[in-house]
């Protein structure tokens, strides 16, 4: 009688002169035979792969599960939605919670592999066939396929599976707090940081998945340009989408009725800002629709400065997104930019506000920003932000604190004025600049450009 576990696990053998014969099994005081004990074996080894697969399942579920869907499905009220929510919270805690369940029942089926071929085989052969045999079982039956599954339905498994994982937290709590005091008191040690607790899409990503969505046919070219614009749109300021001080129209508050509708007129505006001495001293705009219908209804005793309507002064700096949510809410068209000393820069728009987002409104014969003159050759208008180019060109211009637009970088490259027929070579690109108006450059051709088609938004 050879004796495996004290009082519990029995065999009995028939000695020969070259080895032992297993007979029978006793279990917890019942005799079995050989076979019936490897039968109950397998299927705990059975019930153990079940339970590998699920915590290989719901750690892709829950991991690839998105964090802005979350609040949406609890508040559709699907099961498991808040307990998903609370696992989510702590997601260090999940993983560890996923990581020791798993690797939990993975070495007990190796071990219980192990004992029961131990009943029919050597040692040494025991251990190769359990090793190797349960390897071979986990990889297919407890990662690939389960994970496979996982990815292909993230959002209703993580909801099904998100009761059991709070509930095998519960039951393995002594190993998950332990090993989570470890992993962070390792990480603090080792200088780590805790991405896992970070959020998971990046706005890179975004981008990424944006431009992986085009090539795959998924989003439009315009579609993509729109949201890569949103994307930029809550990083720039008001100086970079502002009408410089150069191309601002305005009147002085001192002209007549008539002069200031001639003026608004000929500049093709609906509405101008009206200064007092110069246009360092900006006291607000003037519509054309006021000024005619009071020139042609209310002539006597109205002069240009009952019209003129308040406006704000913002600096610079000021974000565009920030800017926005103001004039919409105190209901205006214009504001005027000024820099740090109090000087008019420049004047923006809801409507350069809005072209921020859907592109260039191109009103009249005004011209495409950018226009494509053949495969390798565009037009630029000098005025068009350098970031706008290179996304829509597929080039690499840098861009400066000092500038933001194309003729900034000319004349920041150059280091004087430019004239017109002027070539400057940069990484691979001939840019000759093609019309000065006075000391401003306003267009150039960028030769070297490539395939790619720019779209006419901006």
């Amino acid at each position: 009688m050879q004796l495996l576990a004290a009082g519990a696990l029995r065999v009995d053998t028939v000695s020969t002169a070259a080895t032992a014969v297993p007979l029978t099994v006793e279990l917890l005081g019942q005799s079995v035979s050989k076979t019936t004990f490897a039968a109950l074996g397998g299927l705990v080894i059975l019930v153990l792969l079940v339970l590998s697969a699920f915590f290989s399942s719901s750690e892709i579920a829950m991991f690839a599960f998105p964090d802005h869907r979350i609040e949406a499905v609890v508040g559709e009220g699907r099961p498991g939605a808040k307990t998903l929510r609370a696992l989510k919270r702590d997601p260090h805690r999940l993983l560890v919670t996923i990581l020791v369940g798993n690797n939990l029942v993975n070495i007990a089926m190796s071990s219980i592999a192990t004992g029961l071929l131990a009943l029919f085989l050597s040692q040494s052969q025991a251990v190769f066939l359990a090793t190797f045999g349960i390897t071979a079982l986990v990889l297919l039956f407890g990662e690939s396929a389960p994970k496979s599954y996982a990815v292909d339905n993230t959002e209703s498994w993580a909801l099904r599976t998100a009761r059991l994982l709070k509930l095998a937290e519960y039951l393995l709590l002594p190993l998950v707090v332990l090993f989570d005091y470890l992993t962070r008191a390792i990480n603090r040690v080792s200088g780590g940081q805790a991405p896992i607790e970070e959020g998971y899409i990046t706005r890179d990503e975004i981008r990424e998945m944006i431009r992986s969505g085009e090539r795959e046919g998924v989003i439009e070219e315009e579609e993509r340009a729109m949201l890569q614009r949103t994307l930029r749109f809550n990083r720039t300021i008001a100086k970079e989408v502002m009408t410089p001080r150069l191309d601002m129209t305005a009147v002085s508050k001192s002209v007549s009725m008539d002069e200031a509708i001639e003026i608004c007129i000929q500049a093709g505006h609906n509405r101008v800002p009206v200064y007092e001495g110069s246009l360092d001293n900006v006291i607000g705009i003037v519509e054309i629709s006021d000024l005619v219908r009071d020139r042609h209804y209310n002539a006597d005793g109205i002069d240009l400065g009952d019209l003129i309507d308040p406006t704000l002064h913002v600096p610079e700096s000021k974000n565009v997104d920030e800017l926005l949510a103001e004039m919409r809410e105190q209901r205006l068209d214009m504001v005027i930019v000024i820099d740090e000393f109090g000087t008019t820069e420049g004047l923006v728009t809801i409507e350069d506000l809005v072209e921020e987002i859907v592109g260039e409104i191109l009103e009249g014969g005004e011209d495409e920003p950018i226009e494509r003159i053949d495969d390798s050759t565009v037009l630029v208008r000098g005025g068009v932000n350098i970031d706008v180019v290179n996304e829509q060109l597929g080039i690499d211009l840098p861009e400066g604190e000092e500038f933001e637009t194309v003729a900034g970088f000319l004349f920041n490259r150059v280091g004087r004025l430019v004239e017109e027929g002027e070539i400057i070579d940069y990484d691979g690109l001939e840019i000759r600049v093609e019309e000065v108006e006075n000391t401003r450059i306003t267009s150039a051709r960028i030769t070297g450009v490539g395939e790619k088609q720019p779209s006419s938004a901006t």
